[in-house]
This record gives structure tokens, C-alpha cells and sequence, in this order.
């Protein structure tokens, strides 16, 4: 490990630069690691000294590549102070997170909250156990307090037409989409409001205890919104990872309205619910695509999205029977 006097080779400031910016030039980080994730911003764990000896354990995003979800284009304005920014409403508003320590158009940097956010092991250990059965109606809490949230100002994008004009961008035929898209279209119920929408709130974006949830994270994607944007893309198939309860792969639809409604949440239409659930498959379906595209097209040659290419297929039959 180095002393941290370094940058990534593009002119951004490394972690140790970081550091020093945020708590002084005589901070040292004492231990650090890269973790995994993170398609176009690099994420570390880092464990710093101050000048007076005081350890702090934190977590360090850096701004780099395309944008947010590798290229997709978040809506969130900002960068990492608008996400800084929006952690700290969260926050006040009751929603569990990080808490922000510093932020600049460059980095963000975080006080590091303990726990599992790989599904498999939050699904399957026997240390999450007792979390499993509380997880579906403490994310049904706390989506009701991100829905109580400020709403950003400015239109709410058509989602529909934002994701056809994605699929379009990519050249492929997907006969299945365009299907999904002409029924979700014939369909598409009445808004349930206009809120700010995590627009990532999902298994894999959330940091578990043994007890449930501890933090929400991945900000960046947060946009104005229909609030059942957030619940249906929770019930995705593909955030299930494998296990059979509907909502993340630990918990079933009663848990999370229930105690969605219950927290002040609007009231939850099972129909648009699921229209919405659909509508996130179809999203997921052409994410994969777009991954797969930036591998193939040499914009970033990844064995992983080359993997993730390859489930664009498993959305396609999952929107068969959805559609059904």
C-alpha cells in the first residue's frame, strides 16, 4: 500500500489526495480497499489517521467514466454534491444512510455502515436469518419516507419513452421489448402522485445487519416520478437472485404495502403495481442490452458485461410471463 500521494492516471485525485484535501495534510490512510461495483465510479473503503490520531472508517466515491450506470445518464443533477446533498434530505427525512462527510464535484465521502450488501449472502447466510422476514416492511418504510422527500423541480421524463428511445439507440431487434412496450403502453394506469424516486432501490443497493436494514445506497439514478416506480423495480425478478418471495428475494407484496401505507406511503393499486414491476423487467431487459453493446462495440471490452449480455434472455422470458 502506498502513502496515497497519487492519482488514477486521468487527473482525478486518488484516495490519499482525498483524504489529506478533506482532514488535512497530516492525515494518513492507514488501510484501504477497492470494493466491488460501481461501473463508472470508483468506490473504496478507507481507514483514515487525523493529526490528532483519531480514526475514522469511511467510505470514498470518485467521479469518473460516462456517468452514472455506466453511461446510462442519471438523472439526478448535481454529480456527487447533488447525490451529497439529497443523502443529507434522506437523512432528515427519516430514510437510513450514509452519513456525508465532505463532497465536491470530484468525490464524496461517506462514514462507512457495517453490514452485507451482496444479495446471495443476505439471502442464504445463516446471519441474516433473522433480518430476511423484516426486510420487505423496513424497505417498505423506508421508501415512504424517501417519498416524503423534496421533489426536485422540473418535468417527470416519460418512462416509456425514454426506454424506447434507448432501445432504439442500440440498433437491435428485440421482438419481445417491442411487444412489452405496446402492451405496457395499451395499459399504463394512473400516476400515484409526483415524488422523488430513489430510481435504484433494489437488493444489491441496500447494506443488511443481522437485525435488517441499515443504509440505503446509490443515490445517483433519484429523479421525480410516480412513487410505484420505486416499489415495482424492488419486486424485479432479477433482484431476487435466485429465491422465491416477490419483493428482493426476502419478502412478499402484503410486507412491503402494508407497511409502505402504514408509514405514510400512498395508497398502493396492485394493478399499476405490477404494471410497474413489468415495466422494470422491460428496463432491466434493455440495461443488459446496453452493457452488452458497450462491450461488444469496444467502448469497454468487460467479461462481466459481456455476462450480463447474456441475460437478455432471461428478461425476455420473464416479460412472456408477465404478459401473459
Amino acid at each position: 500500500m502506498t502513502d496515497g500521494r497519487e492519482t488514477d492516471g486521468r487527473g482525478t485525485t486518488g484516495p490519499g489526495g482525498v483524504v489529506r484535501e478533506v482532514f488535512g495534510g497530516a492525515a494518513r490512510v492507514v488501510a484501504r480497499s477497492r470494493l466491488s461495483g460501481g461501473a463508472s465510479r470508483e468506490t473504496w473503503s478507507v481507514d483514515v489517521a487525523d493529526a490528532a490520531g483519531r480514526r475514522h472508517a469511511l467510505v470514498l466515491r470518485l467521479a469518473s467514466g460516462p456517468g452514472p450506470a455506466g453511461g446510462l445518464g442519471g438523472e439526478l443533477e448535481g454529480g456527487l454534491r447533488g447525490e451529497a446533498e439529497l443523502m443529507r434530505q434522506a437523512g432528515r427525512a427519516g430514510v437510513p444512510v450514509p452519513g456525508v462527510v465532505a463532497a465536491t464535484d470530484a468525490y464524496l465521502v461517506m462514514t462507512r455502515v457495517e453490514g452485507e450488501t451482496i444479495p446471495r449472502r443476505i439471502l442464504r447466510d445463516d446471519l441474516y436469518r433473522d433480518a430476511r422476514p423484516r426486510l420487505a416492511a423496513q424497505c417498505g418504510q423506508a421508501l415512504a419516507a424517501i417519498h416524503r422527500m423534496p421533489v426536485p423541480g422540473g418535468e417527470a421524463a416519460d418512462p416509456l419513452r425514454r426506454w424506447r428511445d434507448l432501445l432504439d439507440l442500440t440498433g437491435q431487434p428485440h421482438p419481445v421489448f417491442e411487444l412489452a412496450f405496446r402492451r405496457l403502453a395499451g395499459t399504463r394506469p394512473a400516476p400515484a402522485g409526483r415524488v422523488l424516486v430513489h430510481g435504484d432501490f433494489r437488493n444489491g443497493n441496500l447494506i443488511v445487519g443481522p437485525e435488517g436494514l441499515r443504509a440505503v445506497l446509490d443515490w445517483e439514478l433519484a429523479h421525480p416520478g410516480d412513487p410505484l416506480e420505486d416499489l415495482g423495480w424492488l419486486c424485479v425478478r432479477a433482484w431476487r437472485f435466485g429465491a422465491a418471495p416477490p419483493v428482493g428475494g426476502f419478502g412478499h407484496y402484503d410486507e412491503l404495502i402494508g407497511a409502505y401505507e402504514r408509514a405514510g406511503g400512498r395508497p398502493v393499486d396492485r394493478d399499476a403495481l405490477r404494471w410497474w414491476e413489468t415495466f422494470g423487467v422491460l428496463k432491466w431487459g434493455i440495461i443488459c442490452v446496453m452493457q452488452a453493446m458497450r462491450h461488444l462495440r469496444g467502448g469497454e471490452r468487460s467479461v462481466e458485461l459481456a455476462a450480463i449480455g447474456r441475460r437478455v434472455c432471461e428478461n425476455e422470458w420473464d416479460l412472456l410471463r408477465m404478459l401473459d
